[in-house]
């Protein structure tokens, strides 16, 4: 036994274990200290180098589709949805965005941004005086000193001046920067969009972007909001842990706040591996609310085709689909957002919490190298004051948290955004993505979609082995070749789906050529007339001269007299006599008749005096009266007509035919209206003798039979 009792320890309490390992620790403190920052240091480079090494596996794994032309010829290739990450596409997709909301290092927004982050500063400094300022009030209420206490009061209300300016020019700064973020991204957004046919192109040739309307309007705002809240988010946390953070350490020790550091990144590293992929929840609720609010846009452009169907069951049901759709999906996202919510709180809060009260009670029971505490108000003070310190730093790594989240959201309004504006590069470059039908799939089809020609300006129009493709991919012609000079007025006939309206988008410019070559005048020189008028929100002069505008209507030296001239020539003058005259706004598809919208349009091509014109059966709701005013008038301006019409009566303007068979044949020659004229009466005779062949032989039958 007393062997043994020599083996063993002296009998040592806890308290005297703990003070010789304070002693020890004080003893190689500046060691320790070295020791503890290399090891953060080296943690930090290593966690830096696997983050760099994750993103390169990534995106080694990311294959770039591009592919000039019409895509998706097949129904076996599915198109491939971007996953909404932080990662460093986000950054990449972040910093274009960045480039057109901060042009410039003298733009208006980096002042905004550095005059922000001015009083960002001024803001933590006054709460790092506020901190101190409210130890002091208490340890003098400890103490007794009323004055003191009095006094101290007194800076709190002073303080209060500046401190509450600071908060109203950092909401004020934040929403300026927002608003100014939205101007610089629609006005970039506009210029792309309404330049070389984008905006149609971007539904008629491409199938990645179902709601440009909603993206421009609703995304492009929300997008620069976040990204106006995130800068504020991230950059005062930021600064608050720094400056709080060096002063409790200079209160409570460095080690003290290593350990806590080390205990909250660990919890925050539970968090964020538990956290829902929030960014791809925002991405998706957008698209589905784009989608609902296109099929209500959808429902008013054929209200009267549903009506006429009463098919109002059937568009109730599909409404009610696409609502119940983004409601699941929005109630899916709360019920997320509710645990998610549960855990953070509690950990931000309460554990957190529980830290912090634990690192502030380290002056109380042990003694701080450098520090000289003599009472309990001394003791109160730096209490207080570091508990106050520890909250904002707290409430700033909260924040810090928080913001997680937010730059989750942020990466889908970006992903939203950019994916515009990739489509937008990708249709001014000629590359297409559309899904077509299986015809389009053959090889033969193939190669002509995938193909492209060569469009020349010239005076005349001249296509020679072009291809007419309707928009779901269908060749109609393989190889359509004609010729029309100045003053070869054209007459295009044939059944419908032949592609005389494929021909029209490749001489307006907003169909590409997939092969041969393309003689035409520049776009000016080509004006088109729909059998249904476009008539623009404006005045009743913008009607008629559209799309110019006034100051190039003055630039031309016409006036409103040579307008009312104009008008009076399609027998429309009275239109001016209405309330305000050439000045009145109207919705004027709902005021003019389908008539006098036909008139409006013609009016137009006679203002424009272009050197070619495109008429779809845009004489259809008028008289015939009218209809040889409006043809032989623009015959005396010079203007070159290529019609598509049915009408016998517009026979005698065309010297040449265009006829399509609808099998992808066609003819084309010059055209002897009158003789035309005669074989069709003769062919209607005929025809209508032949309607009777059946009854005049069920009747030989029956005189047969008796």
């Amino acid at each position: 036994m007393a062997a043994q009792s020599k083996l063993l320890p002296p009998d040592r309490s806890i308290k005297q274990i703990l003070s010789s390992l304070t002693s020890l620790y004080l003893k190689h403190r500046t060691r320790i200290s070295r020791a503890v920052y290399l090891a953060l240091f080296a943690a930090l480079a290593k966690r830096i180098h696997n983050a760099i090494s994750e993103q390169k596996a990534a995106s080694q794994q990311v294959e770039l589709h591009r592919r000039p032309g019409t895509s998706s010829l097949g129904d076996d290739e599915q198109p491939r949805k971007k996953r909404v990450e932080i990662n460093r596409e986000f950054f990449r997709n972040l910093l274009r965005l960045l480039k057109i909301v901060i042009p410039g290092w003298r733009s208006k927004e980096l002042r905004l941004l550095v005059s922000h982050s001015v009083f960002l500063v001024l803001r933590t400094l006054l709460s790092l005086y506020v901190a101190e300022l409210d130890g002091r009030l208490v340890s003098n209420l400890v103490r007794g000193k009323g004055r003191d206490f009095l006094l101290g009061l007194v800076w709190w209300m002073i303080v209060a001046v500046p401190a509450t300016f600071t908060n109203s020019m950092l909401s004020y700064h934040q929403c300026k920067l927002a608003l100014s973020y939205r101007k610089r991204l629609t006005d970039y957004i506009h210029d792309k969009y309404l330049s070389n046919m984008t905006f149609y192109a971007i539904s008629a040739l491409d199938d990645r972007i179902k709601n440009p309307d909603q993206l421009v309007t609703v995304d492009v705002s929300r997008f620069s909001d976040s990204l106006a809240e995130l800068y504020s988010n991230l950059a005062k946390p930021i600064l608050d842990m720094c400056i709080y953070n060096y002063s409790l350490s200079k209160n409570v020790g460095g080690e003290g706040m290593f350990i806590m550091s080390l205990l909250v990144q660990l919890s925050a590293n539970v968090m964020r591996m538990l956290t829902p992929p929030f960014g791809k929840y925002v991405a998706d609720e957008a698209r589905l609310e784009g989608e609902f609010r296109f099929l209500h846009s959808r429902l008013i452009d054929y209200s009267e085709e549903v009506a006429l169907y009463h098919g109002h069951e059937a568009e109730k049901d599909t409404l009610d689909k696409g609502y119940f759709t983004l409601i699941k999906h929005v109630n899916r996202i709360l019920r997320r957002r509710l645990y998610h919510g549960f855990m953070e709180d509690f950990v931000i809060k309460y554990f957190w919490g529980a830290l912090g009260l634990v690192l502030c009670s380290v002056p109380v029971f042990f003694k701080i190298p450098g520090q000289v505490v003599h009472t309990m108000g001394d003791r109160t003070e730096n209490f207080v004051t570091n508990r106050r310190m520890l909250l904002s730093s707290s409430d700033a790594f909260g924040r810090l948290m928080f913001s997680y989240k937010e730059i989750s959201e942020l990466a889908g309004f970006t992903a939203r955004v950019s994916s515009l504006l990739e489509v937008m590069d990708d249709l001014g470059a000629g590359r297409f993505e559309k899904k077509l039908v299986s015809s389009a799939s053959t090889e033969e089809n193939a190669a002509v979609l995938s193909g492209r020609g060569k469009v020349v300006e010239s005076d005349c129009i001249q296509f020679t082995d072009v291809p007419i493709v309707s928009p779901n991919g269908d060749v109609l012609v393989r190889k359509l070749s004609f010729t029309i000079y100045p003053g070869d007025h054209l007459l295009i006939v044939g059944p419908n789906g032949c592609g005389k309206s494929s021909l029209f988008r490749i001489l307006g410019g907003l169909w590409p050529v997939y092969g041969g070559t393309v003689k035409k005048p520049s776009f000016e020189d080509i004006f088109y007339i729909p059998q249904r008028p476009y008539l623009s929100r404006g005045t009743l002069r913008q009607q008629v001269i559209y799309p110019d505008g006034v100051r190039e209507m003055r630039a031309k030296g016409v006036t409103d007299d040579d307008l009312y001239e104009v008008l009076s020539v399609v027998e429309i003058a009275s239109v001016v006599d209405r309330p305000g005259g050439w000045d009145a706004e109207e919705e004027w598809r709902d005021v003019l008749s389908g008539g006098l919208q036909q008139r409006i349009a013609m009016a137009r091509l006679f203002y424009h005096r272009p050197k070619f014109a495109i008429l779809d059966e845009c004489t259809s709701s008028v008289t015939l009266e009218i209809e040889k005013v409006m043809y032989e008038t623009a015959k005396k301006l010079g203007i070159t007509l290529m019609t598509v019409s049915h009408r016998r009566s517009l026979w005698k303007y065309h010297q040449k035919i265009l006829q399509f068979d609808g099998q992808g044949s066609y003819v084309f020659t010059g055209l002897d209206w009158e003789r035309r004229l005669k074989l069709e009466d003769e062919k209607d005779e005929l025809e209508l003798q032949l309607r009777t062949v059946p009854e005049l032989q069920r009747r030989i039958t029956e005189l047969t039979s008796t």
